[in-house]
């Protein structure tokens, strides 16, 4: 129909929990979209990464028949990706160079190359779902219990996206894979506090670590007020105070003048810090609806609406988790030099140092405490990524060159 909407949901997946999600929630985005009172086509993209936990590619191809037959599915796999590369150097005349800034894998690159298939398929607005979060709010009441209630997240981003150029959603549940350390006389406060210190950014402080641990052992609650009685807020100061995470996340791809494009440095996080740092013009709305994260996989019976009666915290002992925040830290420590070379560069030289000195000190109790890990190669990361900070930020400026001198014929490629 000329007059209906065509809303997207990305999926970078790197587990094959995301069919489970979709398979669960197929139903409610489908009546949330009703809610709106327009004709609502569907498209579901997933873009999947074998080698973040070795999968088969096979184990992504789970979703139910029945998804299919009012939501379009769209699996955007490496040769996907590959062929459109092809296109783009051979008929386009970019670069191959600058074709591989914005198509790939990664955590960048992977959201570009699904936004580039979205504009392909005339998405109007695309939101991203990760595959470890749940569209559940938990509520802490005053006697401990928890309250559960299920989000009308793609209804909110419906209702607020058309006047907006962004919009997104809260967060709640395991924030970080940051686990919770039990201090002793051998592993201090000061030694967490240094570390964290050292590898600092955006989204991770030890106040912000601090705070959690002493009120809910590391678990973030969903504020009873947004949930329930909450209201769109324009976002202010975005890149600065107020921190944008991509999952929960979503665009208004009629308004494509005001979207950037993803960048990480390689093998780093931090491509949701960077895109909003380029948001300075954009209108971004944080809408009344919370998306669970579960970023440890702990509570999948969510899905099946069995909520647990307690969260708890994610302790030292408790499967991979040590392994799972070693390599958080590396794609941290990767990301914080062009973080601070981009915020602050009249500092930067006294904030690495600072970091460096704070790594120095608390990396040989941290190797002790984490029996499995040994974190001394992040001073080496740190280093390496220092020395190549202005090629980084090259990199992050040609991108987004790249992505403003296409995006707009994408639709028509």
């Amino acid at each position: 129909m000329a007059n209906s909407i065509e809303f997207g949901i990305g999926f970078l997946a790197g587990r094959p929990n995301v069919c489970k999600i979709i398979n669960n929630y197929y139903k409610d985005i489908i009546e949330q979209g009703k809610k709106l009172g327009k004709d609502i086509n569907f498209t579901i993209f997933i873009l999947y990464d074998l080698g973040y936990q070795q999968a088969e590619r096979t184990e992504f191809y789970g979703i139910k028949s029945e998804v299919y037959k009012n939501i379009k599915i769209k699996y955007i796999t490496p040769e996907d990706i590959e062929e459109e590369k092809k296109i783009l150097v051979s008929r386009h005349q970019i670069s191959k160079q600058d074709v591989n800034l914005i198509l790939g894998h990664g955590y960048a690159r992977a959201r570009n190359s699904i936004m580039y298939f979205a504009l392909k398929r005339k998405i109007d607005y695309l939101m991203f779902w990760d595959d470890d979060e749940y569209p559940v709010a938990n509520i802490k009441n005053e006697d401990n219990t928890i309250e559960w209630i299920k989000q009308d997240n793609i209804y909110q981003h419906l209702k607020y996206i058309e006047k907006a150029d962004v919009t997104m959603g809260y967060r709640c549940g395991n924030m970080a894979p940051i686990p919770y350390v039990e201090y002793d006389k051998e592993f201090k406060e000061e030694d967490f506090k240094n570390y964290i210190d050292g590898v600092s950014n955006d989204a991770i402080s030890w106040k912000k670590i601090k705070e959690k641990r002493n009120e809910d052992s590391g678990i973030t609650y969903a504020e009873k007020e947004i949930v329930k009685y909450g209201k769109g807020i324009r976002l202010e100061n975005v890149g600065n105070q107020n921190c944008i995470f991509a999952s929960g996340l979503c665009l208004n791809m009629r308004h494509l003048d005001k979207i950037p494009a993803f960048y990480n440095p390689p093998f780093a996080r931090g491509e949701d810090t960077f895109f909003s740092a380029m948001l300075k013009e954009a209108k971004i709305m944080q809408i009344p609806t919370y998306h669970f994260h579960d970023g440890f996989l702990k509570y999948v019976s969510i899905l099946k609406e069995n909520y647990p009666k307690k969260l708890k915290k994610i302790a030292l002992d408790d499967g991979c988790i040590e392994q799972r925040f070693l390599k958080a830290s590396i794609g941290w420590i990767k990301y914080k030099p062009l973080l601070v070379y981009i915020n602050d560069r009249k500092n930067y030289r006294k904030i690495i140092e600072e970091s460096r000195k704070n790594l120095e000190k608390s990396i040989p109790k941290m190797s002790e405490m984490f029996k499995t890990c040994d974190f001394t190669g992040l001073l080496n990361e740190l280093d390496k990524y220092d020395a190549d900070v202005k090629k980084h930020y090259k990199e992050y400026v040609r991108t987004n060159e790249v992505w403003d001198g296409f995006k707009n014929r994408i639709r028509t490629l």
